[in-house]
């Protein structure tokens, strides 16, 4: 884990923020026309464990509680614009693309949660790989929110079967950044055809005895952008996210 501070990766980084600002807390990002904020706000609400939310912003705004100097325009590593459900932009500064009657939602990212798994000796294969997080669309649909509707999207560890047990325990205490793992195994009972060709991220090598695990991911509302279309959105790019000023030790029962 880097030493990097939260201020540092917002003003310097562009690349994946796994294993960056250790002992903060990272928030996925998507901002939409304030005519769909009330339709993401009530799909986070009906589907907490992907989407759960750490703050919302008034109309146009771009500062958020959890980083008082930061710039949601700027700030994040690198962004993705959507038009229509189509990705038609990824880039390193968003100001060119913001607009004054955008609502931004921050959602808990599992980022979060490395440093305790960190404390308790479970490996991050992808941090140790100089990696990004893969990240899958499973054929687990979300439930709708009014014009708003998709897939859950994982992120996947793979983790010592002799310590599954103990990222489930360490991981259930932070529900504000996804929380227990959804699904323990065989990633067929997820919809997914092939662990090997995450849909985000980069593929992950495991060591012998590891269990792939995953967990609920904030990637799921740019699932939904792509599967709702809506008339614009802004979000993160899938492993690049808003590190904030708030300890992850904040986010713990």
């Amino acid at each position: 884990m880097t030493t990097m501070t939260p201020q540092q990766v917002r003003r310097h980084h562009q690349g994946p923020t796994a294993g960056l600002a250790d002992g903060y807390a990272q928030a996925n990002l998507i901002a939409v026309p304030e005519d769909w904020a009330y339709d993401v706000l009530l799909f986070t609400q009906r589907n907490p464990r992907p989407c759960p939310v750490l703050d919302v912003t008034d109309k146009g705004r771009t500062t958020t509680v959890l980083a008082g100097n930061a710039d949601l325009m700027r700030d994040v590593p690198r962004y993705r614009i959507w038009e229509h459900g189509e990705l038609v932009d990824e880039p390193t500064d968003a100001s060119a693309h913001w607009r004054d009657d955008l609502v931004a939602f921050l959602i808990g990212c599992s980022f979060t949660f490395e440093s305790a798994l960190k404390l308790v000796d479970v490996p991050l294969r992808h941090v140790e790989q100089g990696r990004n997080v893969p990240m899958y669309v499973t054929d687990r649909e979300c439930r709708p929110a009014g014009r708003l509707h998709g897939p859950m999207v994982v992120s996947m560890r793979y983790v010592p079967a002799d310590l599954v047990d103990t990222a489930k325990r360490v991981t259930s205490r932070m529900p504000a950044v996804h929380g227990a793992p959804v699904h323990v195994g065989d990633p067929g009972a997820l919809g997914i055809a092939d662990v090997d060709r995450p849909d985000f991220g980069d593929r992950t090598e495991p060591h012998e005895g590891d269990v792939p695990v995953f967990w609920a991911c904030g990637v799921t509302p740019q699932a939904a952008v792509m599967a709702s279309k809506p008339p614009f959105a802004i979000t993160h790019a899938p492993g690049h996210m808003f590190v904030t000023d708030v300890p992850d030790l904040a986010y713990q029962l």
